[in-house]
Parts: C-alpha cells; sequence; structure tokens
C-alpha cells in the first residue's frame, strides 16, 4: 500500500512539473511576439509614408492632393490604426523623449525651422536608423513629401527633439 502511495505521489509530481515547463515556453515565446509587434508596424507605417512621396505640400492636408508634416504622420499611423494628435505642436508631446543614438524606424523627429526660435514647428518619421546616418520622411513646403537624412547641414541645425509612439 505505502509503494502505490508512492508511486502515485511520484507520478504527480512529474506530471505537474511537465505541466509547468509549458506554461513558462508559452510566456517566453509571447515575449518574443510582443517585442517585434514594434518593428513590424514600423515598416508598415514608414512604407505607407513613402506612398505619398512627391505629393505637393498644403497646409492641413491629409490626402495625395495635398499633404503637411503632421498630416503624414498623422494619416500614416492612422493607417495601422494608431490614432495621434493632428498637430506637431500635440505631437512633440506624445510618446517618449529617446535620445538619437536609440532613434529606430517608425520614431518621430523633431525640428525648429523658424530663425532665432527653438519652438518645434516641423515632424518627420524615421525611415531608416543606421550609426552617423538618418533618414528621415517628411512633407516640406517648398518640395512637398521628400526624403532628407537628419546629417544635412539645414536638418542637423533645425533638429530639436526624437520621441518614439511605438
Amino acid at each position: 500500500m505505502k509503494k502505490l502511495l508512492f508511486i502515485m505521489l511520484l507520478i504527480a509530481g512529474f506530471s505537474s512539473c511537465k505541466s509547468s515547463k509549458s506554461k513558462t515556453k508559452k510566456k517566453n515565446e509571447t515575449v518574443v511576439k510582443a517585442e517585434t509587434k514594434p518593428l513590424l508596424k514600423a515598416d508598415d507605417i514608414t512604407n505607407y509614408a513613402k506612398q505619398y512621396e512627391g505629393t505637393r505640400y498644403k497646409y492641413g492636408g491629409t490626402t495625395k492632393k495635398g499633404m503637411d508634416c503632421s498630416g503624414l504622420i498623422y494619416t500614416s499611423f492612422k493607417s495601422e490604426a494608431i490614432i495621434l494628435p493632428r498637430t506637431t505642436k500635440d505631437l512633440a508631446i506624445t510618446g517618449d523623449w529617446i535620445d538619437l543614438k536609440e532613434v529606430k524606424k517608425g520614431d518621430l523627429l523633431f525640428f525648429a525651422t523658424k530663425k532665432n526660435s527653438r519652438k518645434v514647428n516641423h515632424v518627420g518619421i524615421v525611415t531608416s536608423a543606421q550609426v552617423g546616418r538618418i533618414e528621415f520622411i517628411h512633407s516640406t513646403s517648398s518640395r512637398g513629401v521628400i526624403t532628407s537624412e537628419l546629417s544635412e547641414r539645414y536638418w542637423y541645425f533645425a533638429f530639436v527633439q526624437a520621441r518614439r509612439v511605438l
């Protein structure tokens, strides 16, 4: 009788250990999926924004007929069901501030383009981030929706901050 009780306890102990391992495995799988999801969304958002390259600038615009800088951000993120504020001023306080060295695809770059002012009035989406080379898509009043490099003199000196919303 004691042997039978011992064997039953042993079997119960082994079976409970096995089930806890499978739970751990599922947790790890979930973490991996959660880590890759923002990167996939960033790809989709930047690819959507690139569809507007060449679109002329229009203050308050959010379509192929005309687009402003914050309209490009708003429309691109909305394509992935992420609703952001519509104005550059409000976007500049959305998400988390990040160091320029930590910038990734999908992050937002903010600029002050008016003379003698550091007040944010322009925004773009990072399309590529490598050491020493950051590219971003944005809508300029002179050339419409274009891709630029942060290392360009004009953008380098106008840069104010980077923010992450994904």
